[in-house]
């Protein structure tokens, strides 16, 4: 994907920039999605992308219905034989196994989707680009630039391919730049431990399972390679990709008492050793490197505005901590994000955009700081292996039970016309703090 920008305009010394209304700092879904609707309202939008295109992304590569919604919504055509559609979640613990199809239901598909994260972020940041947003590759942003006089962000400092400084202006900037999110740092807004934090890794394995109809989710993860099984902290999962290959990988909770003293690539590798041999889990299959991230959760960064910066995505912690999905979050808060600043843009006054870009935090906490709650309380409690293994042994047998759960987990649930499952979960969502 080329990069389209304005031709730069001198600053001081060596340095070259641009100004935009808006600057976006990174082109993932998150990023992209908020530059493709800001775009696409008629603003001036450039983003800064530190890496270049197809990029490596540690994730599951699967995508709820939830997931799917939001790429229709910018216009990503799925017919393509790179778009691996599912039908649904399988489960196995306790000794069983059960497949639940994605619930039918109103406002969302009733499939999933694999797109190895090469493929899916170059996508959605093509449409960003296709919607009239520049978007400059290669472009390292370092700092914020603040106005002395109002502290507020009004550019940022960036290196280019070759470590040739920049700056570029606007009067809003949005970070959505990763778990770490050196922007907001910078700008003193810090992670909240009283928020859940997960540690996913995955790699890859040529296996004849890649075609595989569901998504795979294992509850225990037993060590079967010594004379004594074992079970392992976390869960696991088994993606077919679609292109001869698995993603499999497993994730762990800072709930869980395990947390921080394992190493967690072994415990890949010993789980993997325990699979049956015909599915191809071995070190002879592998392909490419273990690779592992951090999962932010349950909206561990905040404030998500202040100061002209705007959080979205794994910057502002929005996975959710049912299920470690983030990308269908990310996207849904791009276009939150995108909406309120283009509201703000054509304010009249100062005092009124201020104002406008303060419902930005608001609305994030009324859609989903309920829910979320919910998800960290969930967090807490299976952080207990024995809660853990008595959910997997008399859980997974209840199908009804495992319906309201696959709603609840993936937030998949229809706010008006739904059954009674809906409406449960719903009313919880509504009734839980939105802290």
């Amino acid at each position: 994907m080329g990069d389209t920008a304005h031709p730069a305009a001198a600053r001081s010394g060596e340095k070259r920039g641009e100004s935009a209304d808006v600057i976006v700092v990174g082109a993932g879904p998150a990023g992209a999605a908020t530059a493709h609707y800001l775009a696409r309202a008629g603003l001036d939008v450039l983003v800064c992308e530190k890496s270049t295109f197809p990029r490596e992304k540690v994730c599951g590569d699967g995508l709820t219905p939830r997931g799917v919604k939001q790429l229709h919504k910018l216009g990503v055509d799925f017919s393509g034989s790179e778009w691996i559609r599912n039908r649904g979640l399988r489960v196995i613990g306790g000794g069983a196994r059960l497949e639940l199809p994605w619930p039918e239901l109103a406002d969302f598909p009733n499939f999933g989707l694999m797109r190895v994260r090469r493929g899916l972020d170059e996508t959605v940041a093509r449409h960003a680009q296709a919607a009239g947003a520049r978007i400059r590759q290669g472009t390292n942003v370092r700092a914020p630039i603040v106005d002395d006089r109002t502290n507020r962000i009004v550019g940022v400092r960036a290196e280019g391919r070759e470590r040739e400084p920049m700056e570029f202006r606007a009067p809003l900037v949005v970070a959505a730049d990763g778990n770490s999110s050196r922007l907001a740092v910078t700008m003193g807004v810090r992670k909240r431990d009283d928020r859940p934090l997960g540690v996913a890794l995955r790699t890859y394995f040529t296996s004849p399972r890649h075609n595989d109809d569901h998504l795979e989710s294992w509850l225990e993860l037993w060590d079967t390679t010594s004379s004594r099984e074992t079970l392992l902290p976390g869960y696991g999962w088994v993606f077919g990709v679609g292109d001869g290959t698995s993603n499999v990988g497993l994730g762990i909770l800072n709930s869980t008492r395990s947390f921080g003293r394992v190493d967690y690539r072994s415990l890949l590798r010993r789980w993997t050793r325990s699979m049956p041999e015909e599915w191809g889990f071995t070190e002879e299959n592998q392909q490419g490197p273990i690779r592992g991230s951090a999962l932010p959760m349950g909206f561990n960064r905040t404030p998500h505005y202040a100061r002209g910066l705007l959080l979205v995505g794994d910057a502002g912690g929005m996975i959710n901590p049912f299920n470690g999905e983030g990308i269908a979050y990310a996207m849904e808060a791009g276009a939150v994000a995108a909406e309120v600043v283009t509201d703000a843009h054509a304010a009249a006054t100062t005092q009124a955009r201020e104002q406008l870009l303060r419902a930005y935090p608001r609305i994030l906490r009324s859609s989903y700081g309920g829910y979320f709650t919910l998800g960290r309380h969930f967090v807490t409690v299976i952080g207990q292996p024995e809660f853990m293994r008595l959910a997997a042994r008399y859980g997974l047998r209840q199908r009804t039970l495992m319906r309201f759960a696959l709603k609840l987990l993936a937030n998949l649930t229809d706010p008006h016309e739904g059954d009674a499952m809906d409406r449960v979960i719903n009313g919880l969502s509504r009734l839980a703090p939105a802290a």
